[in-house]
């Protein structure tokens, strides 16, 4: 039970460590927040309010309209589409910015024609309608799944029966399938502005005044704790709001899709045929996002990586000549990401096998039930929470101890090796892993746990012996989802990293700032194979049994 306490300690630390910074508040801190409030905080809130509103509204019309053509119509290259809506979920958001930047640049091909028709003609992408763009295109997935698992659960059947009345389609998906399908988009879209307000990348790259740059500002450039603190202590009220309504609308999915029961689902339905012109309004609806958010930047990285290998020798970074491609330093940056990735992914395990396993086992007291609790809702709330948010949570309490206790070198133990990143990682994506072995044990009966215990089994036999190799599965796609997310974890690597450690990330990063794309191209595109994995695992689960039915060639037309 130990375990338990260490990791509520471990994953509300960093959360303590931001709001304990308001009880130090002095009269110059109060000075300073007054300052910030008149400054640069109003410039915080318009930008991080624009970019969460017209986001919201992006993935809920770009997910929204692709999970309703998929879940309810039926069309030529459908299976296709209804997998490769998914790919974007690779393609982290900072990556799409590197490849869109030179590919709309002002001197680009496509500036370049549009000023041959219209001359004069001149835009940026590196603003906030670009940001917007970058996001909407990269994370409407989240909205696209979630609906279409709501759409195909009772939306046949009722389009069914509105179609049966004599309803038009346009109202069958407007008075029907929207409705229905509400909940699940409102849940993908605070999944997406969790994502949206934790981005550091496209917000530095873009030169965007937003709570993430003016976290990683005030900390690194201006030497600022207490405002760090407080733009990190804004961010989190939002992003718990966010939670809050995630959550809800998570409650309203459950409830709408266990009403009727398991008989009641759309694997017998019929779906209307769509040919022609509605045949091509589709494909349109699903093949641009795809193309749009996964297709295009990929191919712009890859030419952009391919016209870097043709490059003569140029300066590298310790100001030698180098070759436009280091393959020791690119092993290296791939290296650092691995290890960073399977040491969290490990400790991550290790730590949700041990939760899962006491909220299965019970016979706890009355303290250490409440402690359970309180931990696993730290540990869900912990992937909701901005990375910079936990390095600067992580950060203020050592900055404090270290004052405190100089012999101890507790700040030299975090910042000059992996211990502080690897914690980081743990707090934010300790969750994920605690997802996936929590679904994993619905499926192991409590019989097993009671003969091990007749036996004479100890609980950490049961655990080890019994548990875990019938979870075998549950944990690797568990340890997977971690690493994945290690390695595309951008603002916690800046600010944890130890000194003169780059991962895949941060170099893609720091090349893409320095305008070497060319050279930013192969750790992008490093980052989006590696993203490929879970989407891969997620394409195989929904490519199962129990997809509905097309209509017949004699059937009634939609």
């Amino acid at each position: 039970m130990h375990i338990i306490g260490l990791l509520a300690v471990l994953i509300a630390l960093p959360i303590l460590g931001i709001l304990g910074a308001w009880f130090g508040l002095d009269a110059a801190g109060i000075d300073g927040l007054r300052h910030q409030m008149q400054t640069v905080l109003p410039g915080y809130l318009a930008t991080s309010g624009w970019l969460a509103l017209m986001v919201t509204l992006g993935v809920v019309l770009v997910g929204g309209a692709s999970a309703v053509a998929i879940s309810l119509f039926e069309f030529r290259g459908k299976r296709f589409l209804s997998w490769a809506l998914l790919l974007p979920m690779a393609m982290p958001a900072y990556v799409s910015a590197y490849a869109y930047t030179d590919f709309l640049q002002y001197a680009g091909l496509v500036q370049t024609a549009l000023r041959g028709w219209f001359p004069g003609f001149r835009f940026d992408v590196r603003g906030l309608a670009g940001a917007i763009f970058m996001f909407v295109f990269t994370l409407y997935p989240y909205a696209y799944l979630l609906a279409r698992n709501a759409l195909s659960e009772r939306g046949t059947h009722l389009m069914e029966a509105a179609r049966m009345l004599g309803t038009p389609l346009p109202e069958r998906i407007l008075r029907v399938a929207l409705p229905l399908a509400r909940p699940a988009l409102m849940a993908g879209a605070a999944l997406a502005l969790m994502e949206t307000l934790a981005d550091y990348g496209v917000s530095a790259y873009f030169g965007l005044t937003t709570f993430t740059t003016g976290i990683y500002k005030a900390w690194v450039v201006l030497d600022d704790r207490i405002a760090a603190a407080q733009y990190a202590s804004a961010l989190l009220l939002f992003v718990a709001i966010l939670l809050w309504l995630e959550r809800r609308e998570q409650q309203r999915m459950r409830f709408a899709a266990t009403r009727g029961g398991r008989g009641n689902d759309g694997a017998e339905a019929r779906l209307p045929v769509l040919s022609g012109a509605r045949a091509a309004l589709a494909w349109l609806v699903c093949g641009l996002p795809v193309l749009l958010g996964f297709a295009l930047p990929v191919l712009i990285l890859l030419q952009l990586w391919w016209g870097e290998l043709g490059r003569p020798a140029q300066a590298g970074f310790d100001g030698g000549q180098a070759a436009p491609f280091d393959a020791a330093r690119y092993a290296g940056w791939v290296w650092n990401s691995f290890r960073f990735g399977g040491m969290a992914a490990a400790v991550a395990i290790v730590l949700a096998l041990s939760l899962c396993f006491a909220q299965r086992a019970g016979g706890l007291s009355r303290v250490w039930g409440w402690l359970l609790r309180f931990t696993a809702r730290l540990a869900g709330m912990g992937y909701a929470i901005p990375g910079s948010v936990i390095a600067i949570g992580i950060l203020l309490p050592v900055a404090w101890l270290q004052a405190l206790w100089p012999a101890a070198g507790l700040g030299v133990l975090l910042t000059a090796s992996s211990l502080g990143v690897v914690y980081a990682y743990l707090v934010r994506f300790t969750a994920v892993a605690v997802q996936s072995v929590e679904s994993g044990y619905t499926r192991i009966p409590a019989s097993l746990d009671e003969a091990a215990r007749t036996l004479g089994s100890s609980r950490a036999a049961i655990a080890w012996r019994v548990h875990a190799p019938l979870l075998w599965r549950s944990l690797a796609v568990a340890g997977l989802m971690v690493f994945v997310d290690v390695v595309k974890e951008l603002p916690a690597t800046l600010l944890l990293r130890p000194f003169d450690t780059d991962t895949l990330a941060v170099i893609a990063h720091n090349l893409a700032r320095d305008e070497r794309l060319g050279e930013a191209a192969l750790p992008a595109l490093s980052i989006v194979a590696v993203g490929l994995l879970p989407v891969l695992l997620v394409m195989r689960a929904l490519d199962g049994p129990g997809r509905a039915r097309p209509l017949q060639s004699g059937a009634p037309p939609a």
